[in-house]
């Protein structure tokens, strides 16, 4: 039986299916609207830095056929084969998304999916209707990405503007083309025991057309050079006579660059006007000697003329290192020390954070005070755990800092992390958190403390500086005073080779004492270039 998802969902491929061949079929359909659905492979930096991974139906191939676009297979609009296996180390993400070409809304879509089929069964589903969007008219529907594994991830992002848009997020390039003649269809079957496809229709291919790609699981031929720019649009060739058919005319990308020549962003040189840092010379007054207010040339007596200043790259090209950095996830960092969250994926759900931690949102946002309850703040008193939190909720995005302090998104699957309350910066509700007692002897009150953290979602921890992830060993043992955090399932005493300050009073979290950390294989800790 199928995974069902929901936007936001995520989970590991190997828990989905064991195999690395999968099919990737899309439905989606709307009255009177045409769709282009493509797949973007994207490199660390969720850029799509080699252009031959932009595949759609003009490049329906990436050069080694690690991804192939497939056509209408078994009821989907729109299929692919993906082989993680054979996909390159430079590409980390596998994009899907579903653009309109021509007018429409994003809002009209019937109910559609994106489903993933290995093995002949299909193994996830993740669907989506029309109610979710409104007014955009491209849709990122899925990914599919490397994050120690392969996982895959129901994105269901609305974004306004086209293809072009889309490729513009993605740091490319457009460009107009003229049509190219079209192609035959790839012959992939679809995966077994799924619904008869439909015959295609009775146009044969066009002289000189390449043959059609083999079916899945047959031996592939010796592999062709790779589509260039321009390549032929699939489809098929009309009945004689018949004129030849519009595919498609649609952008495509030239290089990840910005346009060259382009004035400065948001500025419009007036005709004529001197570079900017340059004094225009002075206007001549009535019968003044031709040359007044230039500089002598060089001759007996003179300095020779300073060189002329050049005009540099204009504030578009200054600013766009610090770019907002484009992502269909629910956490991103946009740098080490700030991180956005998209409140309207991950279901909705509300986001927990530091009071005072918001720098900037977007959209329509609820800031509300979030309150322990009474047994929660003696709680946060007597242990040192107290956290003055605030509730953010709605459907835009806020971006998070403290003190330029680095920030480390940790995603949690089920299991659980310990980290100290201090270090916490903000984490999503449905994360389940308690402080913890870390026994110890010899130390007045007889425990130190910190928080646990517990469940599916995101927790965004922060340090001075930048950490270090060490295993923990029998012989492990840090300063709790430089501790971050560590997986919960280590086993933390306390030192008692280490003399306690004179300063050392019951429950205080923050004693300077080591702390031994033992666990079975798999354990760590996260220690900081600094000592709280």
């Amino acid at each position: 039986m199928a995974r069902e998802f929901q936007r936001g969902h995520k989970a590991k491929i190997s828990d989905l299916t064991s195999g690395t061949d999968l099919y990737i079929g899309v439905q989606i359909a709307g009255p009177g609207l045409t769709f282009d659905i493509s797949c973007f492979g994207l490199d660390a930096d969720e850029k799509l830095s080699d252009d031959r991974y932009f595949i759609f139906f003009n490049q329906p191939k990436s050069p080694e056929e690690s991804i192939q676009l497939l056509g209408a297979q078994s009821g989907d609009t729109e299929s692919f084969r993906v082989t993680l296996d054979r996909i390159p180390p430079a590409v980390r993400r596998l994009s899907f998304t579903a653009t309109i070409d021509g007018d429409g809304r994003m809002a009209q879509v019937a109910p559609g999916y994106l489903r993933i089929v290995a093995g002949g069964q299909e193994v996830a589903r993740y669907a989506f209707t029309g109610a979710e969007f409104s007014t955009e008219r491209a849709v990122m529907l899925a990914d599919i990405y490397l994050k120690d594994v392969w996982r895959f991830a129901a994105v269901g992002q609305g974004f306004d503007g086209g293809l072009a848009a889309l490729l513009q997020n993605f740091g490319g390039e457009v460009a107009e083309e003229e049509p190219a003649p079209p192609q035959a269809a790839p012959g992939f079957a679809p995966p077994p025991g799924g619904p008869t496809p439909q015959p295609a229709p009775g146009f044969g291919p066009p002289p000189g057309a390449p043959a059609p790609a083999p079916a899945f699981g047959a031996p592939a031929p010796p592999p062709a050079p790779a589509p260039g720019f321009g390549a032929p649009a699939q489809g098929f060739a009309p009945p004689p006579g018949a004129p030849a058919p519009n595919v498609h005319q649609a952008p495509t990308m030239v290089a990840p660059v910005a346009p060259p020549g382009a004035p400065p962003f948001g500025q419009v040189p007036a005709p004529g006007a001197p570079p900017f840092g340059q004094v225009p010379p002075p206007t001549a007054p009535p019968g003044a000697p031709a040359g007044y207010g230039q500089p002598p040339g060089p001759g007996f007596g003179a300095a020779p003329a300073a060189p002329i200043p050049t005009r540099g790259a204009g504030l578009a090209a200054a600013m766009q290192k610090y770019k907002e950095l484009p992502t269909g996830q629910r956490w991103a960092l946009q740098n080490p020390k700030m991180v956005r969250a998209d409140l309207s994926q991950g279901g909705g759900q509300p986001v927990l954070a530091r009071q005072g931690s918001m720098i900037l949102y977007q959209g329509k946002v609820d800031f509300s005070y979030k309150g322990a309850g009474f047994k929660g703040r003696v709680i946060g008193n007597m242990t040192g755990q107290e956290m003055q939190l605030m509730r953010c909720t709605g459907a835009g995005q806020v971006f998070y800092a403290d003190n330029a302090a680095y920030l480390h998104p940790i995603e949690l699957q089920g299991d659980a992390i310990c980290v100290s309350a201090e270090n916490v910066l903000a984490f999503d509700e449905s994360l389940q958190h308690e402080v913890r007692r870390i026994e110890g002897h010899g130390i007045p009150g007889g425990a130190l403390f910190t928080m646990q953290f517990q469940g599916t979602g995101t927790v965004i921890v922060k340090t001075h500086g930048t950490p270090v992830v060490l295993p923990v060993t029998p012989t492990t043992y840090a300063d709790s005073n430089a501790v971050v955090a560590w997986s919960s399932a280590a086993q933390v005493i306390v030192s008692s080779q280490v003399r306690l300050r004179r300063t050392a009073y019951p429950g205080h979290s923050g004693e300077t004492v080591n702390l031994q950390f033992r666990g079975a294989p798999g354990n760590f800790i996260i220690v900081q270039p600094y000592e709280v």
